[in-house]
């Protein structure tokens, strides 16, 4: 069990799934994980909310972080859910995002950053029911890209957004959890084959009840 800190541990899985119940406590726990990437010259890419991104800068500032100056070298970037997990008409691709992550992960050792953390808030998926199916799928593969590249990310949830059964679902696509401050390894983690197989199996189950539904 350990704090939320990188400094000279070396990691053995790079998917970490937040879970918090308030805008305060999510900043409490991560404005020190920040500061951190960024004291120890590491790229740091945050994915918001558009609307969140000038209050999200003055809580960094707040926190004590040259949120200004790091944006202004390139070694910050707040970016917006638009453009990143959505496209131009508001469509998550799950296949684009994995490109993406891909890229990011190259593009920052390229340039080099010994490190690249990726905080994402998830809020984007409440507005649409019909992403969740897509959303496991990614949540499940990007474990790959994330081990294949040893770059961690974070996404960041709503705990009062979730349904039980959703919850479930995360957690085992995850295999760190951040619970009340401590990152710690996810004893529901499941494999991302066997994650993969599942999500399958219930798709092709629920094709038939649509088909008889029509």
């Amino acid at each position: 069990m350990n704090q939320l800190s990188l400094a000279g541990t070396p990691i053995e899985h790079f998917h970490i799934c937040a879970l918090f119940d308030s805008r305060e406590q999510e900043y409490e726990v991560l404005i020190p994980f920040f500061k951190e990437a960024l004291e120890q010259g590491e790229k740091s890419i945050h994915i918001l909310n558009p609307a969140s991104v000038a209050e999200h800068r003055e809580r960094m500032i707040a926190g004590g972080i040259d949120a200004v100056g790091c944006e202004a070298c390139g070694q910050l970037e707040l970016q917006s859910w638009q453009g990143v997990y959505l496209d131009e008409h508001g469509t998550f691709d799950k296949d684009r995002m994995l490109a993406t992550l891909s890229a990011v992960c190259k593009d920052a050792s390229d340039s080099g950053y010994p490190r690249v953390r990726i905080m994402g808030n998830m809020d984007w998926v409440f507005a649409d029911a019909a992403v969740s199916k897509d959303l496991l799928t990614y949540e499940a593969e990007v474990n790959e890209v994330l081990s294949m590249n040893r770059q961690p990310a974070i996404c960041v949830y709503d705990i009062a957004k979730l349904s039980g059964s959703m919850l479930m679902d995360l957690l085992r696509t995850h295999p760190l959890t951040l619970i009340n401050g401590i990152v710690q390894e996810n004893p529901f983690y499941t494999p991302a084959s066997e994650m993969l197989e599942e999500l399958r199996n219930r798709e092709a189950k629920a094709q038939p009840n649509l088909a008889s539904a029509r």
